[in-house]
């Protein structure tokens, strides 16, 4: 009987797959040094293909970025206008009233109702009116739909404004129109950043989009922004003010559902599905 090498060799199936084992082995001895020496390179930052120009830097693909995301290179090119500005603008004198664009801009309103006292306590009227219903839906939301959350954003950004305003009192403007109508009723002293009357509204207003209100909230946009424009005729806020108070109604409506959020143990939820089921009110009231 021949040994069993003799009729493997005699084989021609067990031949072939000996030759196709030996070209396999072939393969990868020609495909492994480059790979090895590939990642050598990478290792050492030589070699080939450890770093390829990003696609947005070609002409190409600065078009793309802009037609994909036009708002972020708007704001490239505000921060470059800005920069330039910031760098070449003459500061105000010491001597000098604040210049505010704001101001300038509602000269003209402001001229008619300072020679009319009683439009300007009327406008004053007006507004503490507006006021009173921002403070009204908020209340009505956190003790009749037991929903806290517009509630909780104004507390934290009325402190948070009482702290700001204690640390950096501003000069009241030279030509403010007082009036014993507007809010806080009667001529008292109040802190000028930021404005609590815009930063309220907008909390309102986010809290009714939420619920689906969107007239609702529409109509609490629109006369938020005829308050801006009162204020800033009447000089009861400088421009600052009011574009600070729009952020910090967005910031501290946000800051309130992350605390709900983190309250609940449950991120993915919104916070409001939580209020509903008094969740949320019981847990406010109960520590």
């Amino acid at each position: 009987m021949p040994p069993p090498s003799l009729t493997a060799a005699r084989d021609p199936s067990a031949a072939t797959a000996r030759r196709r084992s030996k070209e396999e082995q072939g393969a990868a001895a020609k495909v492994h040094p480059a790979s090895e020496k590939g990642a050598m390179g990478a290792a050492v930052g030589g070699g080939e293909g450890t770093w390829r120009r990003p696609e947005w830097c070609s002409l190409a693909g600065a078009a793309g970025v802009l037609r994909r995301h036009p708002l972020p290179a708007l704001f490239a090119c505000g921060l470059l206008l800005f920069m330039a500005v910031e760098y070449t603008i003459p500061m105000v004198s010491q001597a000098a009233p604040p210049l505010d664009l704001g101001f300038a801009a509602t000269q003209g309103m402001h001229d008619a109702v300072a020679a009319r006292p009683w439009l300007n306590s009327l406008l004053a009227a007006l507004n503490t009116v507006f006021v009173a219903m921002q403070a009204g839906y908020i209340l009505w939301a956190i003790l009749a739909e037991q929903r806290p959350r517009a509630a909780v954003a104004a507390l934290m950004m009325f402190t948070c404004r009482g702290v700001l305003g204690c640390a950096t009192q501003l000069p009241l403007p030279e030509e403010f129109l007082g009036s014993g109508m507007d809010f806080p009723v009667g001529n008292v002293s109040f802190f000028l950043f930021f404005s609590g009357h815009v930063a309220g509204a907008v909390i309102a207003a986010a809290d009714m989009r939420r619920e689906g209100r969107l007239a609702l909230a529409r109509l609490y946009d629109a006369l938020n922004a005829l308050q801006v424009v009162r204020l800033l005729a009447c000089r009861g806020h400088y421009t600052i003010d009011l574009a600070v108070g729009v952020g910090a109604g967005v910031l501290f409506d946000t800051l309130a559902g992350w605390y709900f959020d983190a309250k609940s143990g449950d991120g993915k939820n919104a916070p409001e599905k939580h209020c509903r089921s008094c969740q949320c009110h019981k847990a406010l009231l109960s520590h």
